[in-house]
């Protein structure tokens, strides 16, 4: 087991598929890499790309090839360039789609083969076994006059009741579906709302380093925090020379790391919490 700063436990990659494309192989191992490197957890990976931990294991397990969309979040969120990530996911995508046509035309095939078999012949030497000569049907007696109104209100009463467990079959039916389609719709909205993004204007307000994003407030932040202050906090630990990661907002493991390096060279309390005494060094 891997131990992350805040002392979260993650577990050990696990092995590729044998069978996988080099190319996509290759496309796996560097997206591992950089979400290794970033300690992000897989629900913080979540948070910041859109796509979901589930997503995020079939992606970096290679049972399923990430989107273009999907590479390029990774890269942003690690401060990656993208270019080359992308020319490797398009020679992927190339081989990934053209294993999927051969496999679906390799079962066309077998299938169509295995409709041409001809029918097999009967043994020549087996002893033909005569048809079972059916008895004379004995003709039923006719039923009593006084008979036919019971049979028809007992047909009656068994058709309605066929017609009403339909009926109840379908509205049960009909109401899964509802159910279904909000819960897989609930989602996707979700993940398509994008991140906040923000930037960086770095400049001296009455005598104080600035990055004018949340006002000047010295709001006492920490780990797990998100919002303008940590953007701000973000932006300053960057003109200091101490990269944070991102411009995200997230309180992360990269910026908790980029605090205590800070609150260290300046002799503060290494605590990893943003307060008036860190505020104060950072804004300088």
């Amino acid at each position: 087991m891997l131990t992350t700063a805040v002392g979260e436990t993650l577990p050990r990659s696990k092995p590729l598929p044998a069978e996988l494309d080099p190319s996509a192989r290759q496309l796996a191992i560097r997206l591992r890499r950089l979400k290794d490197h970033s300690e992000l957890t897989m629900r913080q990976l979540a948070a910041k790309t859109g796509y979901s931990a589930k997503s995020w294991e079939r992606y970096l397990g290679g049972t399923s090839l990430p989107s273009r969309e999907a590479v390029e979040a990774l890269a942003r969120i690690t401060g990656t360039d993208p270019v080359p990530l992308l020319a490797l996911h398009e020679v992927a995508a190339d081989s990934w789609d053209g294993r999927r046509a051969g496999a679906s035309a390799h079962s066309r095939d077998e299938q169509g083969e295995r409709m041409q078999e001809p029918p097999t012949p009967p043994d020549d030497g087996a002893l033909a076994v005569p048809a079972a000569r059916t008895p004379p049907r004995t003709p039923e007696p006719e039923p009593a006059p006084g008979r036919f109104p019971h049979l028809a209100l007992t047909a009656g009463i068994a058709a309605l009741a066929v017609a009403l467990s339909v009926a109840l079959l379908l509205m049960l039916r009909l109401d899964d579906d509802v159910s279904q389609a909000a819960v897989t719709a609930s989602p996707r909205t979700t993940a398509a709302s994008p991140p906040p993004s923000y930037t960086c204007r770095i400049a001296r307000v009455d005598g104080r380093w600035s990055a004018g994003i949340n006002k000047g407030r010295d709001t006492e932040i920490g780990y797990g925090a998100g919002g303008a202050d940590v953007a701000e906090a973000q932006c300053l630990l960057r003109r200091a020379g101490i990269s944070p990661g991102g411009i995200d907002g997230m309180f992360g493991p990269l910026t908790l790391r980029a605090v205590k390096t800070f609150q260290e060279r300046a002799g503060l309390t290494v605590d990893g919490m943003l307060g008036p005494r860190s505020w104060k060094a950072l804004r300088g």
